[in-house]
């Protein structure tokens, strides 16, 4: 069966946050996780729950069709739902309008934990899913904090405050409780953003000037990416991938 997952290199280069190689690195790190736990096998019609302006799933799977679904509708006009293989849904994730069966794929990127009815959001995702369809699914778990370090405090918001911020109504899943809120055990899982890389993730979200941020984040490079090398899916993390295949 011919592949349409671009490879890890390609995948990352198109980190889409600022400064990448520095202030941008945790993403390039949840970038990495979701490669690694997103299946190999050709997937024509994917639905992305809540991909916003990132248009992560139509970076990983560039040959598919992507339906991008979110509440917010002036997403609708980014660059990366203005594309010929992405087609932009306003709409809600416990409600989707869409027939049963419907889709090879399900991503929900850093959703679940912004839904209140975070159980409907998963009971509908598997509705839609074709037998066999994969879901994926990136979100904190139960090591995530902000900061994640008590010296941090007096540089970046409260920890409260940054949920409300981000939107976030949980902290976040051990993995007993996503697989349970799924319904089945995952097929394979990759964590990231590290007790050592989370540093430069926390300077990043500081009050610091941007300069100093920068400069910070430059500085810790060599042990953040020394950590990030080392770093196997396995490994303690502060967020999680995971995939799951539905029964036939």
């Amino acid at each position: 069966m011919k592949i349409n997952k671009v490879s890890l290199g390609q995948f990352v280069a198109k980190n889409p946050f600022a400064h990448p190689l520095t202030q941008g690195f945790f993403y390039r790190e949840k970038m990495r996780a979701i490669h690694r736990i997103s299946p190999e096998e050709k997937l024509e019609n994917i639905l992305e729950v809540g991909g916003g302006r990132s248009g992560l799933t139509a970076m990983l799977y560039p040959n598919a069709k992507i339906t991008n679904l979110d509440f917010n509708p002036e997403y609708a006009e980014v660059p990366c739902n203005q594309t010929e293989n992405v087609t932009f849904v306003c709409g809600d994730a416990t409600n989707l309008p869409f027939p049963n069966e419907s889709f090879d794929a399900i991503t929900m990127f850093d959703v679940l934990e912004h839904i209140p009815d975070h159980q409907k959001a998963a009971a509908e995702a598997l509705r839609v899913l074709r037998p066999g369809g994969y879901i994926m699914v990136s979100t904190p778990n139960e090591n995530w904090r902000f900061p994640y370090y008590d010296f941090m405090r007096s540089f970046t918001p409260k920890d409260s405050d940054v949920m409300a911020e981000w939107g976030h109504v949980r902290r976040g899943y051990t993995r007993q409780e996503v697989e349970d809120l799924i319904g089945f055990p995952c097929q394979v899982y990759a964590t990231f953003i590290n007790p050592v890389t989370v540093l430069c993730h926390d300077v990043a979200f500081s009050h610091l000037s941007p300069l100093k941020r920068q400069l910070l984040c430059t500085a810790l490079s060599p042990i953040t990416w020394t950590s990030y090398a080392l770093h196997k899916p396995e490994s303690k993390g502060t967020e999680t991938a995971y995939r799951w295949q539905k029964l036939a």
